[in-house]
């Protein structure tokens, strides 16, 4: 590979690892994640920071043993048609994790809402409540991801903090492939993501 191709390749894929639902301003009310990113390429892993805006609710205290429900509200965002002139032509295979928080016992999650995504699931996996889009989703797509509405039955003491998942890029909380027109053929780039750092969206204490 030529080094001007190389060049392109590297280009194309940082804009891949930056592109899909991720770059988007918080809404007032939201909590901005910063995430640690890395695109898997032909030349070797590229790393980028995206930030991820994402609404939370929970009430403030809950008694011991009590159900309550926790709510996550993803903004409504556009995947971009272009990145730096090169086209993005779609998002696949995204998936987000939630864990169920400590102190707390899952009792069920529900989806709703959404739009231009397609039919999403959400099932629980090793404490974890993971959200599937198939996709694709095609660039320049206005999207919204659905609202995530979990019940948890609260714990006999301490505090409930609600986070986004994932710890490193061998075990990430954010995946998904991205696919851009590089001349004549697509490229695909698989990106793992992690929160960093991971701040609390909600706290609940409970008494």
């Amino acid at each position: 590979m030529s080094p001007a191709r190389i060049a392109l390749a590297g280009s194309l894929v940082t804009a891949l690892a930056l592109a899909p639902v991720l770059a988007l301003p918080a809404p007032a009310s939201a909590a901005s994640v910063t995430f640690a990113c890395q695109a898997k390429t032909p030349i070797g892993p590229v790393n980028a920071g995206v930030t991820q805006a994402m609404e939370a609710k929970a009430p403030a205290t809950v008694k011991p043993g009590a159900e309550f429900e926790l709510v996550f509200d993803p903004p409504a965002s556009t995947i971009p048609a272009t990145i730096n002139g090169v086209k993005v032509r779609e998002v696949k295979n995204f998936k987000l994790a939630v864990p169920v928080p400590a102190n707390s016992t899952f009792v069920s999650v529900a989806l709703s809402g959404g739009s231009g995504i397609g039919t999403p699931t959400i099932v629980q996996e090793g404490g974890n409540m993971v959200v599937t889009l198939a996709g694709p989703l095609k660039g320049g797509a206005a999207i919204e991801l659905p609202t995530i509405t979990v019940k948890l039955k609260a714990g006999a003491s301490g505090t409930i903090e609600s986070k986004l998942g994932g710890t490193g890029f061998d075990k990430p909380g954010l995946t998904f492939t991205g696919t851009a027109e590089f001349g004549p053929l697509p490229v695909d780039a698989p990106v793992a993501c992690y929160p960093d750092p991971n701040p609390a969206l909600t706290t609940t204490k409970i008494a």
